[in-house]
């Protein structure tokens, strides 16, 4: 059977900028532009009639911004994989795209190569975050004023699964791993991120790189 492509939106309020990143997928065997957008709202819209894949969201844009347009997609279409794009690597664009559920976050000025791994790790349920961003995350995430619920204590599975969720294993390689069923990593997350009180594991990947429980050498690995 042959592998479907990745089917990807890409939205982005410069047309050259949008135009150049579909010419680039478009000579990718496994991927599939399915549709562009230039605004939130029309993102919005896109996504719930095209449910790509994957979708590279622009976080600067008229009508209604990227972060707003994160939420109300994964809202609606909780499955949806987004990479938040942009140019900034200021802290009230990071944050917010984080939170509002992007599981991956690119600059605009990153190398090709660097765009299609993430795309890649992001459609298979990996957080992708560059090191640059991180490191600014972490930082965040050092200040006790960001945290005003205490973590409950992980047992010692949970540690395991925690960390190997940091280095972007998924639920495959994972219940692979450890000699456990899918759904038994999945229950597993279920209560790290509520015990942790986190929303995604983008943030439960931050969570242990504060916590050394992996390094920004070892995210990312499969």
């Amino acid at each position: 059977m042959t592998k479907q492509p990745i089917r990807l939106l890409v939205v982005d309020d410069h047309g050259i900028v949008r135009k150049g990143i579909c010419a680039l997928l478009a000579q990718v065997a496994d991927m599939q532009v399915v549709g562009e957008a230039s605004d939130g709202e029309s993102a919005v819209a896109q996504a719930e009639a095209l449910k790509p894949d994957v979708i590279l969201m622009d976080l600067v844009m008229p009508k209604m911004d990227g972060v707003e347009a994160i939420r109300q997609i994964l809202d609606r279409l909780p499955q949806t994989r987004i990479i938040a794009l942009t140019s900034f690597v200021a802290d009230d664009k990071v944050f917010p795209a984080i939170k509002a559920g992007a599981l991956g976050y690119l600059l605009k000025d990153s190398e090709p190569e660097d765009l299609l791994g993430t795309i890649r790790r992001v459609y298979a349920g990996e957080p992708s975050l560059p090191p640059s961003i991180a490191i600014k995350v972490l930082d965040e995430l050092s200040h006790p004023k960001t945290h005003s619920l205490t973590p409950e204590p992980l047992t010692e599975r949970e540690v395991e699964v925690l960390r190997l969720v940091a280095q972007g294993r998924d639920n495959r390689e994972i219940a692979h791993y450890l000699g456990i069923g899918q759904a038994t990593v999945r229950t597993h997350l279920d209560n790290i991120l509520s015990k942790l009180h986190l929303a995604n594991r983008v943030q439960a990947t931050l969570y242990a790189l504060r916590q050394g429980l992996t390094s920004l050498d070892e995210t990312g690995k499969t």
